[in-house]
């Protein structure tokens, strides 16, 4: 355990970047869907603004969450330190509760329009792949970084749960948003217990009610219990269009368009 807290930087970097290499091969051997446009230009684009997102989060928050998670445990702060709970119990739990919380925000962020204004960024590329899942604004990218040492510093998350689940939430956005056809078989098994790019490729559906379906990131499990889970796309993987129907300009997938996003209205 103490090795993962040790080599928690190195952990989630190497993760990252070794999912993102394997699912970026394996979507250009085995499209799900022809691409729509030039994967320069998005590329680009989509790592610019992750890039943009890191460094002002750094700037702006000094913690991270493991940090919260070892502030907790240092001074006995959150529920989770006053529960006797055995290591591996603590830790299962606390990445299930992540897992559960996570989802309900992304409930959220759409349901509220002004959230929903910074979250639309991330729906609104108009191409479905690997970089998709790292195609958020910095000010969502914030106000998901302060509700999770929130819920850790209230929760009192053991520090190990907190390291395995961003693991585990970085590894997942580049696996589930991959443009890759996973064989039907697999596919049927693994979206019994995770999300598989199948599923999540619904949520980024322009129709409306498919958008408002499929939040889940890491575990199938909450879309089926609370309502919102969909199997299948009306009109099919192929066929289906992805982004909003309000922002269909190309030119919106440039990096400077991406940023005062949330700041333009709806346009048809």
């Amino acid at each position: 355990m103490q090795s993962i807290l040790d080599n928690e930087s190195l952990i989630r970097i190497s993760v990252f970047l070794g999912v993102f290499l394997i699912m970026a091969c394996l979507e250009a051997l085995k499209p799900r869907r022809s691409p729509s446009f030039e994967r320069k230009k998005r590329w680009f684009a989509n790592f610019g603004i992750l890039i943009l997102s890191a460094v002002l989060a750094r700037l702006i928050l000094p913690w991270v969450p493991i940090s919260i998670a070892l502030f907790a445990e240092e001074n006995m702060l959150g529920l989770f330190n006053y529960i006797d709970f055995s290591s591996i119990t603590s830790v299962i739990l606390g990445i299930f509760i992540l897992d559960l919380l996570i989802y309900l925000q992304h409930v959220v962020m759409h349901k509220l329009p002004i959230l929903w204004r910074l979250h639309r960024l991330h729906h609104a590329d108009l191409d479905y792949d690997v970089t998709t899942g790292i195609r958020f604004h910095p000010i969502e990218i914030i106000l998901s970084l302060l509700y999770k040492m929130v819920i850790i510093l209230v929760l009192g998350l053991d520090p190990v749960s907190v390291v395995i689940f961003e693991v585990i939430l970085n590894g997942m956005a580049m696996f589930n948003h991959a443009n890759y056809k996973l064989p039907d078989r697999l596919d049927r098994v693994l979206r019994l217990f995770v999300i598989t790019p199948d599923v999540h490729r619904i949520h980024h559906s322009s129709i409306e009610d498919e958008t408002n379906s499929n939040y889940g990131f890491n575990i199938c499990w909450w879309d089926r219990l609370f309502g919102t889970y969909r199997a299948q796309p009306k009109l099919g993987h192929e066929q289906m269009e992805i982004g909003l129907s309000y922002f269909r300009d190309p030119t919106q997938l440039k990096l400077s368009k991406m940023l005062v996003q949330p700041f333009k209205s709806r346009t048809k």
